[in-house]
């Protein structure tokens, strides 16, 4: 008997039930009730457990006046609170607008303005920080604390302490209501709003949880651990409502350490593994990973940036396990391709074909309206269920990365095969991805020329072996002015999340630029690559 096709596989699964996204919970809590929903250090919750303290919240924020529409934005690192929040907000017609952990007050404030939330709910963690961008942030009204051992009476489980387990009657339009808006760097600027709708999540879940046939579904026995991010979409919509939609088990993990995470993979029994290339290196490197028992270990998923091939089956070894990539963009709520972990499908250094009901060609870098014959290089377009509906209040933006015609301009360079399988060669766009993280090269630039004894900057993106790119900055300074690498990478680190500190730093006398007076990156790019 033969075995089925990549395209065999991956058949349609339209159509597609709408749906608010708060279901996922709901469902969950119905159908695995009494099973392990969260685990978060020493606490564990089911998901009846969840089901009913997002209720909760839904009803508390519901009794402040806040309801459908309305922003709450969520400042937590991963923990068993911040996926409560996230579904009670939504219970509450809410749109939830999540925040980066390590952001600074310029940008928590930026995220918060640009939104429009008025409610915050901030982990005592981070709350100084929250603090400083207090002075710069206009229409905030209120704000609960996250305090895992406490219920005083403004902290988040005081909240939910007082409210009952009842949710308000929303009435939800699910392909036009917005359920989420995290942030994403675009070519220029600030961070932009990212408008998913409930249908766009949902979709996407179904499409990396129900792959007819495919081995590397998550299963309700599954146990997963959610150490990236939950503000970031591969945390929020791939682990944490991947593990929901199946019914699995996430295991919570804050700032990575490699021995702890080695102990909770080996404790908790971690099945499948969602993880991003310097977690990689750093397995194919550490000595204990030897020596740790990773026998529940079925699979690891790669996503964020790219694995060579090489490296993609230097993980497989270190582990054991089939390692496949996968590919996608906050704009497209993000899983837009992901490889099989079938030995006869698998093809190491690529990101695979397309998900389900998901479209995508290759057009020419010139133009991008002509599409190339497989095997050449353009820019890869996608279109399907997932993609955001646009920029918050970004018309320009919008209009820039989405066509008329839904085609989501993804930015990268890419070659597509015969059977749609798919290799990312490059970046069109100047965006820095540093350990995953988007770093905005403009908004560096426009940090560094504050300091008053730098004239002019450029920064980009140097290619780096652990972190897949580090930005470094080009640096003019003002006449007579001395400075040394390390106070230029001090002034921008005291203003930026730590994922967007200046790495290297190259003291020059002008840098390129064209007529127009736009920075020439690539010339730059171009100069550091010739020096390797």
């Amino acid at each position: 008997m033969a075995l089925p096709t990549a395209r065999e596989l991956r058949r349609s699964l339209a159509p597609y039930d709408s749906y608010p996204l708060q279901d996922l919970l709901t469902r969950a809590t119905t159908r695995y009730g009494g099973r392990t929903a969260v685990v978060d250090g020493a606490r564990s919750f089911t998901y009846s457990q969840m089901g009913e303290y997002s209720d909760r919240l839904s009803s508390a924020l519901a009794g402040l006046g806040i309801g459908k529409g309305d922003r709450v934005a969520i400042l937590a690192p991963n923990c068993a609170e911040f996926v409560i929040a996230f579904f009670g907000i939504l219970k509450a017609g809410a749109v939830v607008t999540t925040v980066n952990s390590g952001y600074r007050e310029r940008e928590i404030a930026h995220q918060i303005n640009d939104s429009g939330a008025e409610t915050l709910i901030v982990h005592e963690s981070l709350k100084p920080m929250a603090d400083l961008a207090r002075d710069d942030v206009k229409g905030l009204k209120r704000e609960f604390v996250i305090r895992p051992d406490s219920s005083d009476s403004e902290s988040f489980w005081g909240l939910l302490e007082r409210a009952p387990a009842s949710t308000p009657d929303i009435a939800i339009d699910p392909k036009s209501d917005l359920a989420v808006l995290p942030y994403s760097s675009g070519t220029t600027g600030l961070s932009k709003g990212v408008m998913l709708t409930h249908y766009n999540l949902s979709s996407n879940v179904e499409q990396f949880t129900r792959r007819d046939g495919e081995e590397a579904n998550l299963k309700a026995n599954d146990v997963i651990l959610t150490h990236l991010p939950l503000f970031h979409i591969y945390g929020m919509n791939v682990l944490m409502n991947g593990a929901i939609g199946a019914g699995a088990t996430q295991v919570m993990m804050g700032r990575f350490d490699m021995d702890e995470f080695l102990d909770v993979m080996s404790g908790h029994g971690v099945s499948v593994l969602f993880t991003v290339p310097p977690v990689g290196l750093g397995l194919t490197q550490y000595p204990a990973v030897r020596e740790t028992d990773l026998s529940a270990l079925r699979v690891g998923f790669f996503g964020a940036a790219p694995l060579s091939e090489d490296m993609q089956q230097r993980v497989q070894e270190s582990l054991g396990v089939p390692i496949i990539q996968g590919y996608g963009m906050t704009e497209s709520s993000p899983v837009t391709n992901a490889d099989f972990m079938e030995p006869h499908l698998i093809r190491h250094g690529s990101i695979g074909p397309a998900m389900p009901d998901t479209e995508e060609k290759v057009v020419d870098l010139e133009t991008g309206e002509r599409e190339v014959p497989f095997g050449e290089i353009g820019e890869l377009l996608v279109r399907g269920p997932q993609v955001m509906k646009g920029y918050y209040n970004n018309q320009a933006a919008t209009a820039e990365t989405l066509s008329e015609d839904g085609w989501l301009h993804t930015g990268d360079i890419v070659r597509m095969d015969a059977d749609g399988y798919v290799w990312v060669l490059d970046r069109k766009k100047e965006l820095i991805k540093y350990k995953g993280f988007q770093v905005p090269p403009a908004e560096l630039e426009g940090v560094l020329l504050e300091h008053p004894g730098i004239s002019d900057a450029a920064v980009i993106g140097k290619d780096d072996l652990e972190s897949g790119e580090i930005p470094k900055a080009f640096v003019v300074t003002g006449q007579g002015v001395e400075l040394s690498v390390e106070e230029v990478m001090s002034f921008v680190a005291g203003k930026v999340a730590t994922f967007k500190h200046v790495r290297e730093v190259e003291f020059t006398d002008a840098i390129p630029k064209n007529p127009s007076g736009k920075i020439l990156r690539r010339t730059l790019i171009e100069r550091e690559r010739e020096r390797e």
